[in-house]
């Protein structure tokens, strides 16, 4: 698979993989440790097994091959998130790519942590409603939303409080129930259970809220800038 200003690795079309039983919980698990959680993280919380994963693990990091995994958009920026499997420098590496550029842009590294310039939850929901289905990649709008998952650097969605006065405190609070709710239906549309889907998102966004650093003065990654 040719990703163009992306041509390191022996990078292939992931997008089957995202049905196989124990991807999601490869995917996100990590995201799922808010630092005061009683609960160990455990891959039945998206509808997997430890065999799953396992299984899966093996797929996704084999050194010889990369999934990458394409979330096209029918009007403005893309992204392309790639396991990068290089022999003592694995990684996934998050890339947009815009109209009118023949290259990709990285704009973030997950390799333990999070680095690098993340979206707003405006800019990541707008990605994932706008599909591309002239393009090859993911179309349907559950895996795209969680796919980007990680990128997001608002603190203003978990209702962190960093909001002043109590229409701020209000407004937080109302994107917080929309990013759950959200997050929530997209993780049963996946295979979560939906019984525990909630509990799911919540730790989700928690892990995300502790790491959230998006400074409003930044450039947007949208905008095409440097990152």
């Amino acid at each position: 698979m040719l990703i163009e200003g992306y041509d390191v690795g022996p990078v292939v079309p992931g997008e089957s993989l995202l049905v196989r039983p124990g991807f999601w919980s490869n995917y996100l698990l990590a995201m799922c440790s808010d630092g005061g959680c009683a609960e160990r993280p455990a891959p039945e919380w998206f509808g997997d097994d430890g065999a799953d994963a396992d299984a899966m693990s093996e797929i996704l990091f084999d050194p010889d091959c990369w999934p990458g995994f394409r979330v096209p958009a029918e009007d403005g920026t893309g992204a392309v998130v790639i396991y990068r499997n290089l022999e003592g420098d694995y990684g996934t590496d998050y890339l947009l790519t815009h109209p009118g550029r023949s290259h990709a842009q990285q704009v973030a590294v997950w390799d333990g942590d999070f680095s690098g310039t993340g979206l707003t939850w405006r800019e990541l929901i707008r990605i994932a409603d706008n599909p591309s289905h002239s393009v090859e990649g993911v179309q349907g709008t559950p895996a795209r939303l969680l796919l980007l998952l990680p990128l997001l650097t608002d603190p203003n969605v978990p209702g962190s409080g960093s909001g002043s006065g109590s229409g701020s405190a209000s407004a937080s609070a109302s994107a917080s129930a929309s990013a759950s709710a959200r997050i929530t239906a997209a993780l049963v549309a996946v295979g979560a259970p939906q019984d525990t889907a909630d509990n799911t998102a919540q730790h989700l966004l928690a892990h995300l809220a502790r790491r959230s650093r998006h400074d409003p003065s930044w450039a947007s990654p949208l905008s095409g800038s440097g990152s």
